[in-house]
């Protein structure tokens, strides 16, 4: 598979990249970015963070506003930030340009309905076809953890929950913890899924951590100025999942911050080294 090298940035003496290629699980052309730490070369594969981004975010969200270059320098890690969602004319979008569905809100899931189903499996992308593409391209291991913000939060949370043996550490910045029962998560379900809501279950964190046969060390940061605390985000339901389920998960209530990056970047160095602990274990 090709890569199109689209950008190449020196940062903290490694380099931030982005590049296009094309989705054969998409079906689009796919853009996501990659910051290399100094210590990457032939020999010596550093391992993978990913990071999901929320909604109307790409991979630029992130690698331009968090400061996690420098800590990942330090640390020996490289990150990796995908799109949100598949993009491009062919790909249908909300008919009313709501920014909380289609396209930059892909919901990290695989579709089941039309017209979305052919396009919109961000899970499988994700999971199976990007972890390939960057293994195969460039000097990283197959040892990796996930993150993520707001809807990627909820991206990583699920895909670890279903995946622990794929996946070091997760952790997520103000996640929608229980998706299928807020707005932006039963708009997303509905269309994306159909109203068979036992469906839904696949993709909800608090259904999921009930069920997990694994445990994977998990953080969770939220701010308690977050406007969309109380509406959408809902962290007590996942401790109480957690709590119920005897799944050890710390979750910690920042006072003051908001939804916004400002947040990301003030905590982005407590998740990186979280994850340095069971990455370079």
């Amino acid at each position: 598979m090709s890569l199109e090298s689209t950008s190449s940035n020196r940062s903290f003496g490694g380099w931030h990249k982005q590049y296009v290629h094309t989705s054969r699980t998409l079906h689009c052309n796919m853009r996501f970015a990659i910051y290399l730490p100094p210590q990457a070369s032939e020999t010596n594969k550093v391992p993978v963070l990913y990071f999901l981004s929320g909604l109307t975010c790409t991979d630029e969200n992130v690698m331009q506003k968090s400061g996690a270059h420098r800590i990942a320098a330090e640390l020996g890690i490289a990150i990796v930030a995908p799109d949100t969602s598949p993009r491009g004319d062919s790909i249908p979008d909300d008919p009313e340009g709501a920014y909380d569905f289609g396209i930059g809100a892909g919901f990290y899931l695989n579709a089941t309905e039309a017209p979305w189903n052919r396009f919109y499996h961000m899970y499988d992308y994700v999971v199976k076809e990007l972890p390939v593409v960057v293994e195969s391209h460039f000097p990283v291991s197959h040892v990796k953890a996930i993150t993520g913000h707001s809807m990627g939060g909820h991206g990583a949370l699920t895909i670890a929950l279903k995946n622990p043996e794929a996946y070091k550490s997760v952790s997520a910045f103000a996640p929608i913890a229980n998706p299928m029962n807020v707005p932006w998560g039963q708009k997303a379900f509905t269309n994306y899924l159909g109203e068979d809501k036992k469906s839904w279950e696949q993709y909800d964190s608090c259904e999921l951590i009930k069920k997990a046969e694994g445990h994977l060390p998990m953080l969770v940061d939220q701010g308690d100025a977050d406007s969309f605390l109380e509406e959408q985000l809902k962290p007590e339901r996942l401790q109480a999942a957690a709590e119920m389920a005897g799944y050890p998960v710390e979750i910690r209530m920042q006072p003051g911050y908001d939804h916004s990056y400002y947040f990301i970047s003030s905590f982005i160095e407590d998740h990186l080294r979280f994850h340095a602990k069971y990455l370079l274990d």
